[in-house]
């Protein structure tokens, strides 16, 4: 088998590897860039989509997911839902012994489905959650949560083509979706406050970028402050002596104060206040602000 050398980083590391089979079904914007990272990388890539004549350059395309996956080699699918996925797959023929790699988006659930089936169907099953546009896909710094068999991780260097930090987390199919919803659950809590934050500022005539300069040790510090929030959370203990709700609520009254004094939309801030309230009324005054884990674990 032909040996291929990829450069890994600007360091000009060296990885040799041996040029493997890659089959990819599903060729959307992800799917292509899927494809087109195996082709650069040396593999042999087969490729199928419901809409032909969309094979990045250097791939070749087969007519059927099942003439698609008759050549061999690691079954990638990226293609819109798990169900689509599920039905795709078993609809490529017997596959018993094969390994598939699914990189479809949806919930944990859905991937532990797909894993049900695929162990039914004598398939060895690696779920993939990408953590990067399509762009991204290929780049040092893209990362990608695996899980589900670990001989296919281990089995395919392959994979280290779509991205320099893939990672595997657990042999739970399931938990590299729940990963990438903490992290997109995480950022979007994160972006929405700033882009408060941001409507404040400009509102009083002060640039972003001039409070992101001068406030940069205070910015940074927000995500050192997150291991001691998981501690907590893993421990569920959660008294604190310094820095506990009650000492959070007057600053979250200020700040939905100015907003509303602004006519700034106060919605978000008044939410964390009504939390931060609730939490000390039912008498977790001294409690940290990681108490308010409890009311994100049950449904209202």
């Amino acid at each position: 088998m032909v040996e291929v050398v990829r450069s890994l980083n600007s360091k000009e590391r060296t990885l040799k590897m041996t040029a493997e089979p890659i089959v990819v079904l599903g060729l959307g914007e992800m799917g292509h860039a899927i494809a087109a990272a195996f082709v650069a990388g040396g593999h042999p890539t087969t490729v199928w989509n419901r809409t032909p004549g969309k094979a990045p350059a250097g791939a070749s395309e087969a007519p059927t997911a099942a003439e698609a996956v008759a050549g061999g080699g690691l079954i990638v699918v990226s293609v819109k839902g798990n169900e689509v996925a599920r039905s795709l797959l078993s609809s490529a023929g017997d596959l018993r012994g094969r390994s598939v790699l699914n990189l479809t988006d949806g919930t944990s659930d859905e991937a532990r489905s797909v894993a049900e089936w695929a162990s039914s169907a004598g398939v060895e099953y690696l779920h993939g959650q990408i953590m990067t546009i399509a762009p991204g896909i290929g780049h040092p710094d893209a990362v990608i949560f695996y899980g589900g068999a670990s001989s296919v991780y281990n089995g395919f260097s392959a994979l280290s083509q779509l991205g320099g930090r893939g990672t595997y987390i657990s042999g739970d199919p399931g938990v590299p979706t729940l990963f990438g919803m903490a992290v997109h659950d995480t950022m979007w809590g994160t972006l929405n406050g700033f882009l408060h934050a941001a409507a404040l500022l400009t509102d009083a005539g002060v640039e972003v970028s001039d409070f992101l300069a001068k406030a940069s040790p205070s910015m940074s510090a927000l995500l050192g402050y997150l291991p001691s929030l998981a501690s907590e959370v893993d421990a569920d203990s959660f008294a604190l002596e310094f820095g506990a709700l009650q000492h959070h609520l007057p600053s979250v009254n200020d700040l939905v104060r100015e907003s509303e004094a602004r006519g700034i939309n106060s919605e978000f801030p008044a939410y964390t206040q009504r939390l931060v309230s609730a939490a000390i009324d039912s008498g977790h005054a001294n409690d940290s602000y990681s108490r308010l884990v409890e009311h994100f674990r049950k449904a209202e």
